[in-house]
C-alpha cells in the first residue's frame, strides 16, 4: 500500500512510530505491542533508523517481522548518515524486494562527536537528495519530517518552510512533524505551509507522556517546547507511574481533541514502543476504526 495515496484517498490517517530495540527480548515485546495496536486499525506504522542504540540491520529486521507477523503496513526511516549514495540505493532496492512500498527520508543527526553534519564520502548532506533518489526509482511513497517549531539549524521559520518545500518538490508526498505539546505551533506551521503552497498531508506528531522526566530530556534534545502548564499537571502525580500515565492520557486526549475540532484529520503517535496509553487515547477519541476517523469532527476556531 502506498501510504501517500491511501491518505489522500481516505482523507484521514492514524499512525504510530516504533524504534528498533538492541536486544531480542525488546524486539519481541515490540511485536507484542504492535499486535495490540492492530486493534485500532492504523493506516501505517513507522520504524526509526538506528534509534535507541540499534542499528540499520535492526530496523530492517523489525520491518520484516511486521510484514510477516502482523497486518500492519510498515514504513522504515532512512537517513543520509555514514552512507554513500550507492549504499542508500542498495538499501532502497532491498526494501522493495522485501515488499516495502514506503519510506521516511531524513538527513539524520550528526554522528556522535560531531557538531555539524558533514556529507559522508559519496553521500548526501540534505534529505532532499535522498528524497530525489527514492522518487527517481518510482517504487515508493515518500514521507519527510516537518518541524512546527523550526529545525534547530534553520535560520528562521520561513527558511525552514522553504527547506520543507524543497523536499516536497523533490518527490515527498506527505509530512510527519516533530512532536509538539502546544497546538499553536502546529497551526502556525500549517499557515506557513499554505503560504508556501504546500498542499500534501501534514501529519501532526503526538507524544503521550507517561514519564515526565524522560520526556523533559527528550523534548530538550528535539528542541520541542514543553509548556509549564503541562509540567505542572504531572507534578501533581508525585512521581507515581500509574498517576503519570493517567495524566498523560488525559493531556494527549485534550491535545488531539483540539486538533480534530480544528479539522485536522491525521494523527501520528510516538509510542516509545508502548501500546496501552496510546491505544487508550485513540479509543477516547473514538478513532478505533476507519469509519469513525472519516467522520468530520465539529469545527471550532477556524
Amino acid at each position: 500500500m502506498m501510504i501517500g495515496q491511501e491518505i489522500r484517498h481516505e482523507g484521514t490517517s492514524l499512525s504510530f512510530e516504533f524504534f528498533p530495540p538492541k536486544e531480542q527480548p525488546g524486539e519481541d515485546r515490540l511485536l507484542q505491542n504492535a499486535k495490540k495496536l492492530e486493534e485500532v486499525h492504523p493506516t501505517f506504522v513507522s520504524v526509526t533508523y538506528g534509534a535507541g542504540g540499534g542499528s540499520a540491520k535492526n530496523t530492517r529486521r523489525v520491518v520484516e517481522r511486521l510484514l510477516k507477523e502482523t497486518k500492519l503496513t510498515p514504513m522504515p526511516h532512512l537517513t543520509c548518515v555514514d552512507q554513500s549514495s550507492q549504499e542508500l540505493s542498495a538499501i532502497l532496492k532491498d526494501y522493495r524486494k522485501l515488499g516495502v512500498e514506503n519510506v521516511l527520508a531524513l538527513r539524520g543527526d550528526p554522528p556522535a562527536g560531531q557538531q555539524e553534519f558533514v556529507a559522508p564520502d559519496g553521500g548526501y548532506c540534505y534529505a532532499k537528495y535522498l528524497v530525489q533518489m527514492a522518487s527517481d526509482m518510482r517504487m515508493f511513497s515518500i514521507a519527510v519530517a516537518g518541524y512546527p517549531e523550526g529545525h534547530p539549524e534553520s535560520p528562521s521559520l520561513e527558511k525552514d518552510t522553504a527547506y520543507l518545500k524543497e523536499k516536497i518538490d523533490a518527490g515527498a508526498d506527505f509530512v510527519i512533524t516533530q512532536m509538539f505539546f502546544n497546538n499553536r505551533y502546529y497551526y502556525q506551521f500549517l499557515e506557513r505551509a499554505v503560504k508556501a503552497r504546500i498542499d500534501i498531508p501534514l501529519l501532526p506528531g503526538i507524544m503521550v507522556i507517561t514519564d515526565i522526566e524522560k520526556i523533559k530530556s527528550f523534548a530538550k534534545r528535539c528542541f520541542a517546547t514543553l509548556p509549564d502548564r503541562v509540567i505542572s499537571q504531572f507534578e501533581k502525580a508525585n512521581g507515581d507511574p500509574g498517576e503519570m500515565k493517567k495524566v498523560g492520557i488525559e493531556v494527549a486526549t485534550r491535545q488531539c481533541t483540539d486538533l480534530l475540532n480544528h479539522g485536522v484529520p491525521y494523527l501520528h503517535f510516538y509510542t516509545l514502543n508502548q501500546a496501552d496509553a496510546v491505544t487508550q487515547v485513540v479509543r477516547n477519541l473514538g478513532w478505533e476504526d476507519l469509519k469513525k476517523r472519516k467522520q468530520k469532527p465539529a469545527s471550532a476556531g477556524k
